[in-house]
């Protein structure tokens, strides 16, 4: 075993994906790297404690969906964590480009600087294998190779791309060469990669130095390195967060870094390794990494069951019951429910892309939607009305606005609100309210300590969110 010291490295945590898989729990508005699946804390959370944790790391780079920017930032902030950076993507476009911002940061002040790429939704029970699989992947990302992990199988997984394992590199123990990447298999070929002994799953994981990246994005897809450099060029900074030049960035062709680089590259190396790894893709992959009961069934919440095995229940709210079934996935939200075989679980897309098409809002966010300034709740709607709960944390306030279509009451359950109409301000607290009245020019603010909890009606011609003329805002938003 080798006895050399750990290489520095910067963790570079990828949280882009809306995990649609997930639904109803993963919404676009609140992706499952931002939820506590697998228990606490949140996956993001876990990923940002877990790269933190391994010897040598320094400070972490995030590259993030703007619209999650302050739910990340709460995150992060909770962790006590002072990421290096976290760059903004306007739209997503795929691992290949996000990675090139990060490279393209780093290889900025050092183009040797050690990349170890995280995406932000895995599951990783062995963190100890997973630092020592992590330290072999530095040293050969060191001698100029482009490094990812390939986990042993231990099914014949058909929801995985493989990797075919070559021979080994040079003295480094446990690096070996990638003979080819292979797509999802079928069944009958993903039972042949596991007989074989010599496949092994593509974990998504990866390790290079920032210039030799570059180098090989630019060798094999110039066009994405040009547009991704042409954005980087033209970033600009503001509340902590660094975003790339948006124009240019929606103009960069959308790859994987799999299909962009490692399948074209001839330095490609792959450290086989088992260190409990899930992607946690789907609610069956959740079933197989949860903690079952006497009959196989994995509950979260207020779950009764009879006469059911094999299955996994969670509730958000209310009490759900399952009886007679096997095999099932049963998940209930405020605003939705899922129930299907767990063989299908890679199916729910087709839910997710239905519900897109018909307009819908259920793929999007769920009832309590968040903001940086707190959340709102819908609680009921009808014909020209609308009533929602609203939170402001302390210290917080929202934009200074105007409505052309609404007009609102607010009354004030707990905690004090500062509320301003048309320049004139007035304190609100408990059992107070105020009148809006259509087309005033309004905000409300938090002065207190405490979180103000506040009950919204509004009424009008049309209720859309977007019935909204933002005058000031402290988050920058549209």
């Amino acid at each position: 075993m080798s006895l050399l010291p750990p290489l520095p490295f910067h963790p570079v945590v990828l949280s882009g994906g809306t995990g649609s898989r997930l639904w109803p729990l993963s919404r676009m508005a609140y992706p499952k790297q931002l939820l506590a699946l697998a228990g606490e804390p949140t996956m993001l959370q876990a990923t940002l404690a877990r790269a933190s944790g391994l010897t040598s790391a320094k400070a972490p780079l995030l590259v993030c969906n703007s619209e999650h920017r302050f739910l990340i930032r709460d995150q992060w902030a909770a962790l006590g964590v002072d990421p290096m950076a976290a760059y903004l993507e306007p739209v997503g476009r795929n691992t290949a480009p996000a990675i090139a911002l990060a490279a393209l940061h780093l290889a900025a002040s050092d183009p040797q600087a050690l990349m170890l790429i995280l995406p932000a939704d895995h599951v990783i029970d062995d963190v100890s294998a997973f630092g020592a699989a992590v330290a072999r992947a530095l040293r050969a990302a060191q001698a100029g190779y482009l490094v990812t992990f390939g986990i042993s199988p231990s099914s014949p997984e058909t929801g995985y791309g493989y990797i075919q394992v070559g021979g080994p590199l040079g003295e480094e123990e446990g690096v070996n060469a990638v003979a080819s990447f292979v797509e999802k298999p079928d069944a009958a070929r993903a039972a042949q990669y596991l007989a074989q002994g010599n496949y092994v799953w593509n974990s998504g994981i990866f390790v290079f130095q920032a210039g030799r990246y570059l180098e090989e994005l630019g060798a094999h897809r110039p066009d994405i390195l040009a547009a991704v450099r042409k954005a980087w060029d033209a970033r600009t900074e503001d509340l902590g967060f660094v975003r790339p030049g948006k124009a240019e960035f929606e103009a960069c062709p959308s790859e994987s870094i799999d299909y962009a680089v490692m399948q074209s590259s001839r330095k490609a190396a792959v450290v086989p390794a088992s260190f409990g790894w899930s992607d946690v893709g789907s609610w069956d992959a959740l079933w197989e990494i949860g903690k079952k009961d006497a009959q196989g069934n994995v509950t979260q919440g207020d779950i009764h069951l009879h006469d059911t095995r094999n299955s996994y229940v969670r509730s958000q709210g209310r009490m759900v019951a399952v009886v007679g079934m096997d095999d099932v996935v049963v998940v209930e939200t405020a605003d939705a429910v899922l129930v299907m075989p767990r063989s299908k679980a890679q199916d729910v897309k087709h839910i997710v892309a239905k519900l897109q098409k018909e307009g819908r809002r259920e793929h999007l966010e769920h009832l309590r939607v968040h903001r940086p300034w707190g959340w709102y709740e819908g609680v009921d709607q009808g014909e020209r009305f609308q009533v929602k709960r609203i939170m402001v944390q302390p210290g917080a306030r929202l934009s200074l606005q105007m409505h052309h279509h609404r007009a609102e009451h607010w009354i004030v359950v707990s905690g004090t609100a500062k509320v301003t109409i048309n320049g004139d301000e007035q304190l609100l607290t408990e059992n107070q309210s105020t009148y809006i009245p259509l087309g005033r020019t309004h905000r409300l603010e938090n002065p207190g300590r405490l979180p103000l909890h506040l009950i919204e009606v509004q009424s009008g011609s049309y209720l859309g969110e977007d019935d909204i003329v933002r005058f000031q805002d402290d988050y920058k938003r549209d």
